[in-house]
């Protein structure tokens, strides 16, 4: 059966946030983009966590449930990461707030990164031999590391973002988080193609509105 939900989102100026955005509400219907095994690879993919190969190799090796079982995972990871959001978004983050994010060192302690040296540019900076440039690489030995790519980019946005930039979109029904990097932090909107663009009509109705009501 053909997939009918949009493609994800991926508006948030921050993988991490991005993430969280697995599930929303961007025009009038919830969407969840976690909602199976197969979603959860489709969103890995889209989001160049997982390289397409990997994702197919788990395709056709994993046991019946399997996937599904990580992606009731990916989504309890999720939750987690929205309840501290929550609790910390739009202010720096304090010290105190370490002892919060076991959940996910515990996801990160699975890892098997490691480094291996390819062809490449050569990096200018740091000099080294022409044609050479190190990339990480990750050991893909079940699905469960499927969430290690996840749990990275969200260890990676809370140790080097602000989270006082961290908005919600000012849309009625729109459940959309962003990282707020424009000059003077101003942003408003996900995007002003959808939810800028409905307030904008809006407002110009209520314009039109008060405009033909008679002077009392």
């Amino acid at each position: 059966m053909a997939d009918k939900r949009p493609p994800a989102i991926f508006i948030a100026d921050a993988l991490g946030l991005d993430f969280l955005n697995s599930t929303a509400t961007p025009v009038d219907e919830k969407v969840e983009w976690l909602d199976s095994g197969e979603g959860l690879l489709s969103w890995l993919e889209q989001a160049r966590l997982v390289p397409k190969d990997v994702a197919a190799s788990f395709r056709t090796s994993a046991l019946p449930g399997e996937l599904d079982a990580v992606a009731a995972q990916a989504r309890a990871l999720r939750e987690w990461f929205r309840g501290f959001m929550s609790k910390h978004m739009g202010k720096p983050l304090a010290k105190v707030a370490m002892a919060e994010l076991a959940p996910l060192n515990r996801v990160l302690a699975r890892d098997e990164a490691f480094g291996q040296i390819v062809t490449g540019a050569r990096d200018q900076d740091r000099g080294g031999a022409p044609g050479l440039t190190m990339q990480p690489r990750r050991r893909w030995r079940s699905p469960d590391s499927l969430l290690l790519p996840i749990a990275q980019v969200i260890a990676e946005f809370l140790s080097t973002e602000d989270l006082t930039y961290v908005k919600a979109c000012e849309g009625p029904t729109c459940t959309l988080l962003f990282l707020d990097r424009t000059r003077g932090h101003a942003r408003r909107w996900c995007s002003m193609a959808v939810c800028g663009n409905r307030a904008k009509q809006a407002a110009h109705r209520a314009r039109s509105r008060r405009s033909r009501t008679p002077a009392r």
